[in-house]
């Protein structure tokens, strides 16, 4: 999750039906916190894709289709890369249940093949997923993500080597949010993780810490607009969203090139930061 990064797949606003009038009339459904504006949505998407592209990333954007929402645009969540081809989720929030065979299909065409799939009764979305090395999958336990999801994950990786973690989410605001493990700690390099450390379960916190992990903790003024939520490039560069300018600063001072875009409207408003808005396919 820390190597460079050199391809993603991007879902723009346009492509997730941002400017139809019938995916906008949902946006209380979704859990947005007021209607999305599209043109300043997609303007930031843009600024987004331009860093990337910046930062020698080549950005790919998902097609269009009628069965999406406008939670599409948070591409990360949908599948999990592996080196054996890409794990389709099966998102608990049921609106984007469509999305994993979406980005499967798209994929394919790419020549990236379809590992795995999770079926139902499990439900996983790869928000909660953060790979501590190549050979370990921490998965958060929460609202999205269940215990029959985690046990597939478990049961397609293990004959390829991976070890699967389960990690406890806190109740947090209530299943109707957005609460992913990802929420909570963003990997910046092999051993450094910026976090929402008051909202880590215990024994998540004692495993990153016997792993050899070291944390830098957000501004806690800042949670709301997710702050945790930072993307890693690569080579200690970094991606956040330029309205956290106190955690900006703090990773800024340990040493690290934050590069930064507005998300007023594309992330802060659906709850969904640099790494929701990026599906990243290769990395060196």
């Amino acid at each position: 999750m820390v190597a460079p990064l050199k391809r993603v797949l991007v879902c723009s606003p346009r492509a997730a039906g941002w400017n139809q009038p019938e995916g906008l009339a949902r946006w209380r459904e979704l859990g947005f916190h007021h209607a999305p504006d599209f043109s300043q949505a997609q303007s930031q998407h843009d600024a987004l894709c331009r860093e990337l592209d910046l930062a020698g990333v080549e950005v790919i954007e998902l097609s269009s289709s009628p069965d999406i929402s406008l939670d599409a645009a948070y591409a990360h969540d949908a599948s999990l890369a592996t080196d054996f081809g890409l794990i389709l989720m099966r998102p608990g929030k049921k609106n984007r249940v469509v999305e994993g065979r979406h980005q499967g299909s798209f994929c394919e065409q790419m020549g990236i093949p379809t590992f795995a799939e999770i079926t139902s009764p499990g439900s996983t979305e790869a928000g909660d997923m953060v790979w501590l090395d190549s050979k370990t999958l921490l998965i958060g336990h929460g609202y999205r993500t269940n215990a029959a999801g985690i046990a597939q994950m478990r049961t397609v990786l293990a004959p390829k080597g991976v070890d699967v973690i389960s990690a406890p989410l806190p109740y947090g605001p209530g299943p109707a949010a957005c609460l992913h493990l990802m929420s909570l700690i963003s990997l910046l390099d092999e051993r450094t993780a910026v976090v929402d450390l008051p909202w880590l379960a215990v024994e998540t916190v004692e495993l990153l810490k016997s792993r050899g992990f070291e944390f830098i903790e957000i501004d806690y003024s800042e949670r709301d607009t997710l702050a945790c939520n930072v993307l890693s490039l690569g080579g200690k560069r970094l991606l956040a969203i330029e309205e956290n300018r106190k955690t900006n600063n703090k990773l800024r001072v340990a040493g690290f090139d934050v590069r930064t875009f507005p998300g007023s409207e594309i992330c802060i408003n659906g709850s969904g930061g640099p790494t929701c808005l990026t599906r990243p396919l290769l990395r060196n």
